[in-house]
């Protein structure tokens, strides 16, 4: 029987070999239009203080405090068809950022996590990526910005949250929820979260991990790192559509809901002030 890793191969990158891969991905974006995304980030460090009309404004304002606060640590992007196929033998590209454990801010249970799961920080420290570097590349790859293309992730919101900030270039997400789920569209116009997905699926629960267990599906790579999240992620979506939706994902009911975020914020104005915060240990 075929090893599935032989067919799934994640690609290391870093900051030397960054532009190179970029080339790669775009000549591959055409056909494999369906993309597993993850992030890997340091945790949760704050929370919103304040008055908030609704437990999704709450919600919102929770991720912006931490996400404008923190750095990203990893991204994760694996091309799939619309078929599930993939391009090989490099499926996944695993994006390993510049991260300095002496400078930047983080949890220290979920840096524990990512060292556990084999994240060399030293090594993010001396040859990780630039944001910016990256930000650039993605934005003129074909990758955002492109209708064709349908986003797969897995309770998203900090995943989408910190790629809006490096495409934006800013140091935090708008103020308001409501613009960002318009720049969301902008940027990642069809964005199918399992997470959210699941609440149509009998018996399906708990974490990614979980669910994949659930249908069978064994893991290629390292857990908690995000190239092997985001392969899972995808692999776990079609799997779905083909046992819960008949290989048919309504879109007007699933299309660009992101599990615990909106859509009521869509509508409303978050009004709460995000220069409150309190820093928890």
């Amino acid at each position: 029987m075929a090893n599935p890793s032989d067919k799934y191969g994640i690609r290391e990158v870093w900051a030397r070999n960054l532009q190179e891969e970029f080339v790669a991905i775009r000549n591959l974006i055409n056909t494999y239009n369906y993309i597993g995304i993850d992030t890997e980030f340091p945790g949760v460090v704050a929370k919103p203080l304040g008055d908030f009309r609704s437990t999704s404004e709450y919600q919102y304002h929770f991720l912006k405090v931490n996400v404008d606060l923190l750095k990203i640590i990893q991204i994760g992007l694996t091309f799939f068809d619309s078929k599930s196929s993939t391009p090989g033998p490099v499926t996944t590209w695993q994006f390993n950022f510049k991260f300095d454990l002496q400078e930047d801010m983080y949890a220290q249970d979920s840096i524990d996590l990512l060292q556990n799961s084999g994240i060399q920080f030293q090594r993010h420290k001396e040859e990780g990526i630039e944001p910016a570097d990256f930000a650039e590349l993605l934005t003129t790859s074909g990758v955002v910005l492109n209708d064709k293309v349908k986003w797969l992730s897995f309770h998203s919101g900090y995943d989408f949250g910190y790629l809006l900030k490096l495409l934006m270039g800013t140091q935090s997400l708008p103020s308001e929820e409501a613009e960002f789920f318009e720049l969301q569209r902008l940027f990642f116009k069809s964005i199918y979260d399992v997470k959210y997905l699941m609440k149509s699926c009998k018996n399906l629960k708990g974490g990614l991990q979980e669910v994949a267990e659930q249908l069978d599906l064994s893991r290629i790579g390292p857990q908690h790192q995000a190239g092997s999240d985001s392969l899972l992620t995808g692999r776990v979506f079609f799997k779905m559509r083909e046992l819960f939706f008949e290989d048919a994902i309504d879109d007007d009911k699933y299309c660009g809901h992101i599990y615990g975020l909106g859509p009521a914020g869509w509508n409303g104005h978050a009004n709460g002030n995000t220069d409150n915060i309190e820093v928890t240990n």
